[in-house]
């Protein structure tokens, strides 16, 4: 490929923003006047235009105007085969489930169903600006084989794998443990650091899980110590209740997965509404991350996650954001983080001592709040992190990989662009502070509309019409 160039106005993260706490704006750098160099799907310079085109005589970059260029956003938690499934009718978490979602999931068996499934899964969250997402499949070989092909012809850095669930779910929707292990083997074979693919062992839910199937993923995590976990956690009050009846030497949720060995770097557990403060202090020691999916949280009635909690700096959880698509109800990570906010604020209004005294906890409260500088790096390179993919995504630093969303902050409802007014004129945004002002705006008031394209590796996979 030959070297490439985009020019415009980038807005990336070199730091979280939770540690700068009254001074945000410092883990942020905005370039008014950018100028990205691409040479085959690795950036390889960065920084003002009139200082890097200099050292490129000849490139003609492509110019994107009138638009915010982001990396491209990480979702950390969303199911491939709910895709068709999105915005079902409600209940709760397990009968959600059993009238919905195994259903669907059992058709992925079929080949071309799986295949179908897959591109229109990767149509919608490109159409949200994700470029990188961690996803379930299901416990046929054939889904995740379909979801990492879709993946390479888009060359996406994506990181899936074969459920692991072999009980409380309909015929047709399980493995057994043999059977499970069997075929992890042979996709972690056939894909495991096959151009951007990443695997993950994929036990579904404690709750799905026989103590012979826990067993397997133990040993394949042993077998291959480099792959990801990616499993749900804490998630709803019924589900915590199962789990530990058929674990009573456990005292919690995570001491079922760390029973197994399975808790660690690289390891995600998806929700952790009802983590106890224990639990999160393991998950920090242990260098495991939660994924906070709060679309979902709120569609199936789960609870509401503390996010203050969770970014308590003496035991800092690592933390992606994920859509849980179709327990979430949106593809767009534009429409997470307007639920995020949502919930932070609940997390602060019941912290800062106005309901309760006693449960006062004002560092916390604040925390909880998700400003634009929280809500944007906790998309891009906190969502890196949090799936320890920061070494090659997640900010437009030399050396990673070029996956990027260019952000159309006048698009939305028809009074967005007279709203933003309110904080630059119409040339757009020239300050950090203007930029961040568009980005809250975006997310609060905006939706996907605002996605105007997708590139990956430094190749466009999306333009909006």
């Amino acid at each position: 490929m030959a070297i490439t160039g985009i020019r415009g106005t980038f807005f990336d993260f070199v730091d979280d923003p939770w540690k700068h706490v009254g001074s945000e704006h410092e883990a942020a750098r905005f370039t008014l006047d950018g100028l990205l160099v691409i040479d085959d799907g690795i950036i390889v310079a960065f920084g003002d235009a009139d200082d890097v085109a200099g050292s490129y005589p000849g490139l003609d970059p492509t110019v994107i105007s009138d638009r915010i260029i982001m990396p491209g956003f990480v979702d950390g938690h969303i199911h491939v085969p709910q895709t068709r499934v999105l915005g079902a009718f409600g209940q709760q978490l397990l009968p959600w489930l059993n009238d919905t979602v195994f259903p669907e999931e059992a058709k992925y068996a079929d080949r071309e169903y799986a295949r179908e499934g897959s591109e229109r899964f990767f149509e919608n969250v490109l159409a949200g600006g994700t470029t990188t997402v961690q996803a379930f499949t299901t416990t046929s070989p054939v889904a995740t084989e379909e979801f990492f092909e879709a993946a390479s012809r888009r060359n996406m850095l994506v990181i899936g794998g074969v459920t692991g669930i072999d009980q409380f779910a309909p015929e047709g929707t399980t493995s057994t443990p043999e059977q499970f292990y069997a075929d992890s083997t042979a996709m972690i074979e056939k894909y495991h650091g096959t151009g951007r693919n990443l695997y993950a062992i994929t036990p579904r839910f404690a709750l799905g899980a026989t103590e012979q199937l826990l067993e397997a993923c133990q040993k394949l995590k042993q077998e291959h110590p480099d792959l990801w976990v990616n499993t749900h956690i804490s998630e709803n009050p019924a589900e915590i209740a199962g789990v530990l009846r058929a674990h009573p030497d456990c005292t919690d949720y995570l001491g079922v997965y760390e029973k197994y060995g399975l808790v660690g770097p690289k390891f995600s557990g998806g929700h952790g509404i009802w983590l106890s403060d224990n639990e999160f202090a393991r998950m920090s020691d242990s260098g495991a991350a939660v994924v906070f999916c709060p679309c979902s949280n709120l569609f199936l009635g789960s609870g509401v996650f503390r996010l203050g909690k969770a970014t308590d700096p003496d035991r800092r959880v690592r933390m992606s954001f994920g859509t849980d698509m179709g327990g979430g109800n949106r593809f767009s990570m534009v429409d997470v983080l307007d639920e995020a906010y949502k919930v932070g604020m609940l997390g602060n209004t019941m912290l800062d001592g106005s309901t309760n005294r006693v449960t006062q906890d004002l560092a916390q409260s604040e925390r909880s709040k998700l400003s634009p500088y929280r809500a944007f790096w906790s998309v891009t390179l906190g969502g890196a992190e949090g799936l320890y993919l920061d070494d090659r995504i997640g900010n437009f630093e030399v050396g990673k990989e070029a996956d990027f969303v260019a952000l159309d902050y006048t698009a939305g409802p028809p009074a967005m662009a007279w709203h933003q007014e309110l904080f630059f004129d119409s040339s757009g945004p020239s300050t950090m502070e203007e930029a961040a002002h568009a980005l809250f705006s975006i997310m609060m008031v905006g939706d996907e509309r605002n996605v105007d394209e997708t590139w990956v590796s430094g190749v466009r996979l999306y333009k909006k019409a």
